[in-house]
């Protein structure tokens, strides 16, 4: 008598999770978690697989890249992109997390004039030296920084390096009546925002501390694109799945590979494939047909090997 087992059946009434290819992206609400939106586009989607491509603060607002199926495999990509925000400033009120929902540490008369803004923003455009915030998940011996500080235990940290590329000021003198004011910011990877406010709070000698963000943007992507979960919400399941992106938008910033078929199928079968171009560049490779086939090196000998492939294609 031969022994089997069978696989587990799904409960009655209760529909599979569906395999589904591509990219959503999401107007993030208020209040909510990266994991917490994460979960409530993989239930409306009922998606088999799903992740994001970084997270994004509860008090935040704004673009969140959600990843389905094969486009999970480069949901890393946009780790290292330049983001874009929209920030508004307190001024003259410091806080023990550098924004709104901390307890006020200081308050200070403000004073400031527009030029006086315009100047202090100029002074943080380009490389710059950045100290992490205590309310941060930046690890110290194996534990967030924020436990840490929820002890009333600050630690020592290292400046990290980062670029700010662009900062500009959104709203005039009326914006400062209540001693707020909106900016906007390009900058590189790892770039704190609430730092970003209080550095600039320090610098007018008032104390600022961050009172809303909204990110408008990663790498090429843009909030334009994006769609909130209300309106996800009223479309039927074909329109919502129309909105998705293919796995290959996430990875605009890599130059592009095209390959005859013979050498795709190699690829795809996991085989380096003859190409010359720079060296230990990564690509985005497609077959002739213009299919996308996945992430490879160019490694120095002359060969493009195969680093990241979509199945079934």
């Amino acid at each position: 008598m031969n022994a089997r087992v069978n696989a587990p059946q799904p409960k009655a009434g209760k529909v599979p999770r569906r395999k589904l290819d591509g990219v959503l992206l999401l107007d993030k609400a208020l209040g909510l978690s990266s994991n917490h939106a994460l979960q409530a586009a993989r239930r409306l989607y009922n998606a088999e697989k799903a992740g994001h491509t970084g997270t994004l603060d509860p008090l935040a607002t704004g673009l969140l890249p959600l990843c389905f199926g094969e486009a999970t495999k480069f949901s890393g990509e946009l780790l290292n992109a330049d983001k874009r925000y929209v920030a508004t400033v307190q001024l003259g009120v410091t806080t023990t997390t550098a924004d709104a929902e901390g307890a006020v540490l200081e308050r200070h008369p403000v004073e400031v004039t527009r030029p006086d803004l315009e100047a202090v923003l100029a002074g943080f455009v380009g490389e710059i030296d950045q100290v992490p915030p205590m309310y941060s998940a930046l690890k110290r011996d194996g534990k967030p920084l924020y436990e840490y500080a929820r002890a009333g235990i600050e630690v020592e940290r290292a400046a990290r390096r980062i670029n700010i590329h662009e900062m500009r000021l959104l709203d005039g003198e009326a914006g400062l009546a209540d001693g707020r004011f909106v900016f906007e910011v390009r900058c590189s990877k790892g770039t704190y925002v609430r730092t970003l406010a209080a550095d600039i709070g320090d610098r007018l000698g008032c104390g600022a501390h961050l009172a809303a963000l909204r990110r408008t943007g990663i790498g090429a992507l843009d909030i334009a694109q994006a769609h909130s979960m209300a309106t996800l919400e009223t479309l039927t399941a074909d329109a919502r799945d129309a909105l998705l992106l293919p796995p290959d938008s996430l990875l605009t910033s890599l130059a592009e590979v095209r390959l005859n078929l013979a050498d795709a199928a190699r690829l795809r079968h996991g085989q380096a494939v003859r190409w010359s171009g720079e060296d230990d560049a990564r690509l985005r490779v497609y077959d002739q047909e213009h299919r996308f086939i996945g992430v490879c090196r160019q490694v120095a000998d002359g060969w493009l090997q195969p680093l990241r492939l979509v199945a079934g294609v």
